[in-house]
């Protein structure tokens, strides 16, 4: 059977984490969360000290570290992940908001951008794999088979984060999170490293009014299109 690998970017809390589970779910591919690596991280150095309450990082001490941190996912039996760092399952921790005020900041380090790139592209060598992130259409996998790019707008993506924290339990207002959306989103479009940007050969999703359903037979339609194609050449 042809493996391809399907590259989900886009904005943050556009959706693309949660359509991209459920699209491996169904044709059983391996999926990654590479937000979550960056969180992991982020965690790893809060953790340490290494971030100030200003947010400066001790970027020296973080890039001595790196080797260090091991990051990967446990499959549970629901079909969800959790994130494990250096064995620990951090899954909880790292979706909370003193970690999402850093994790751009982080994520704009190269060094950490080097080093994680690098072991994404190692769990991508046998292919069969969905990977959303930031730059994997870009960086990560610039000939993946498959590229989509998703956005929406920055209310809705707040919304949408907003009622995510609230059901899990977080003390948090809209408009804290509206306000760290729209920061991530700069400083996710304007890093040196690997910034933000839709591939030239990316399809675009924008799922401002798209429901759940609506978005996994979008995708499916997509990944099936391109498997016939190759198949059928």
């Amino acid at each position: 059977m042809t493996k391809i690998i399907i590259a989900i970017d886009g904005y943050s809390s556009s959706g693309k984490s949660t359509m991209a589970r459920r699209l491996a779910s169904k044709i059983q591919y391996r999926y990654i969360d590479t937000g979550a690596m960056y969180r992991a991280v982020t965690y790893f150095a809060m953790q340490q000290g290494w971030i100030s309450s200003a947010g400066e990082v001790d970027e020296a001490a973080l890039s001595a570290s790196m080797p260090e941190i091991v990051i990967d996912f446990a499959l549970q039996t629901d079909g969800s992940q959790r994130t494990l760092l250096n064995g620990t399952d951090v899954e909880n921790e790292i979706r909370r908001i003193n970690v999402s005020n850093h994790v751009s900041t982080i994520a704009a380090l190269p060094f950490v951008r080097h080093a994680l790139v690098a072991a994404q592209q190692a769990m991508g060598k046998q292919k069969g794999i969905v990977m959303d992130g930031r730059d994997i259409g870009t960086t990560v996998f610039p000939h993946a088979e498959l590229k989509i790019f998703v956005t929406a707008s920055p209310q809705t993506r707040a919304q949408r984060r907003f009622k995510e924290m609230v059901e899990k339990g977080s003390a948090v207002s809209y408009e804290d999170v509206l306000a760290n959306v729209m920061h991530r989103d700069h400083i996710d479009e304007t890093r040196a490293e690997s910034p933000l940007r839709r591939a030239d050969d990316a399809l675009l999703l924008d799922n401002s009014n798209m429901t759940v359903a609506e978005q996994d037979q979008w995708l499916l339609d997509q990944y099936n299109r391109v498997i016939s194609k190759l198949e059928n050449k």
